[in-house]
């Protein structure tokens, strides 16, 4: 049976590394509070960035990239026991596209561990493709290859990667080939699009196809598994370039049509370059974006009992000056932790709450003090064994380095 049938921003190599312990200190959070999060150590030096949290089942693991000397690195590690293992270097090139929103990713599924990372194809600036590169158990890495099947020299990325059935890969992207301008004319390039495929376990392609003809260019995808299939949320682009998120589902093998999550009628000329995120469980989705529709930003948060067919009314969680940046995850079928930037004056600050899909906020939990700059990045979050994980780009002076940290879901 047919499953499932159906970037363009701009951003160091690690000498050594050993396992870390987890350190038993606090970090000062808010003002009002008194609760603390226990700082992880995490094996990376100066010069790591953007950091990605993919959790596999009971197995969380961290990706992050370092640049030294022209060469940029993809590493990965897992974390077992209150450890960080040491770092594994995936693969590494002088030719990437480094990017502070579009970021290269792990996933696991069983056995199978895959990654990805943005490769030039041009000396244009932004002309670059998708390359993957995957691994069987404690078998070698297979030699990296382009997940997509154009060859036109303009943009692909924003890759959503997650397991889905044995040992494949359910992967999204958004895909430029619509946009080279010689195919369209003197009113210049095409729209982007969202496309997706399955990745088997043995690196064979299929089922790659058009998800929808006409989104925004360069906002993060994101993805989820559901009782009927995988579903996709990405933000759109209308005619009048009303830029909303929308929804498309997989349901019974075949594609629906794309959707709004719900009617923001944000109208803005250019990518904000602030992608949703979902997460689902049982028959639960729930979703959180960031807007600025009617010169308001708000994030928001919405939940569908329906797999995501239809949704309820949206919640609005921020604290009246948000930046976006969102993350989610579910805690059960009727509750999910949004984590988002918020703005103080010139600073920033990470802040979660705890949503019920009745509408019923939590106050908000500050994770950390965060630079409002492009290299701080997107802050991760993932929930595991009670315990909720934090990772982000810390940005002092001209440096960089990846900050972890953890606290128990009953503290906020």
């Amino acid at each position: 049976m047919n499953i499932f049938v159906k970037v363009s921003i701009c951003m160091g190599l690690v000498a050594l590394f050993l396992s870390c312990k987890n350190k038993k200190e606090s970090i000062q959070i808010n003002d009002e509070e008194t609760t603390s999060l226990s700082s992880i150590s995490f094996p990376s030096e100066k010069g790591s960035s953007l950091p990605y949290l993919f959790l596999d089942k009971d197995h969380l693991f961290l990706s992050w990239v370092t640049t030294k000397d022209s060469i940029t690195s993809l590493f990965f590690s897992e974390y077992v026991e209150d450890t960080w293992l040491a770092p594994i270097k995936i693969t590494s090139g002088t030719d990437w596209f480094v990017n502070w929103a579009d970021f290269p990713k792990v996933a696991k599924n069983g056995k199978n561990l895959l990654a990805n990372y943005l490769k030039m194809s041009d000396t244009t600036t932004y002309a670059y493709d998708i390359f993957v590169i995957q691994k069987q158990d404690k078998n070698e890495w297979f030699s990296p290859f382009k997940i997509h099947s154009d060859t036109t020299k303009t943009e692909h990325g924003f890759v959503s990667m997650l397991p889905f059935g044995e040992e494949s890969f359910f992967i999204t992207w958004l895909d430029g080939r619509n946009t080279k301008i010689e195919n369209h004319g003197h009113e210049g390039g095409g729209a982007m699009t969202l496309r997706g495929a399955i990745l088997s376990k043995d690196g064979i392609l299929s089922e790659e196809q058009e998800l929808d003809n006409r989104i925004c260019d360069c906002c993060q995808t994101t993805a989820a598994i559901t009782k009927n299939g995988p579903v996709v949320l990405y933000r759109d682009r209308s005619e009048t370039e009303i830029r909303d998120i929308y929804i498309v589902r997989n349901v019974d093998g075949k594609w629906t049509e794309p959707k709004a999550i719900y009617n923001d009628n944000w109208e803005i000329f250019g990518c904000p370059v602030n992608g949703p995120s979902v997460a689902a469980v049982e028959n639960t989705l729930a979703a959180a974006w960031f807007t600025g529709a009617n010169n308001q930003a708000k994030v928001q948060v919405i939940f569908s009992k329906d797999n995501g067919e239809t949704f309820l009314t949206p919640i609005q969680i921020d604290g009246g000056n948000p930046l976006g940046r969102v993350s989610i995850v579910m805690v059960d079928a009727e509750n999910a932790l949004v984590s988002w930037v918020e703005a103080f004056g010139e600073d920033a600050k990470v802040q979660v709450v705890k949503v019920n899909s009745s509408g019923k906020v939590s106050s908000p939990f500050v994770v950390t003090d965060f630079s409002r700059s492009r290299a701080s990045g997107f802050p991760q979050m993932k929930l595991l064994n009670n315990s909720v994980y934090f990772a982000w780009t810390n940005v002092e002076d001209t440096t960089t380095n990846i900050k972890v940290a953890s606290i128990h879901i009953d503290a906020l």
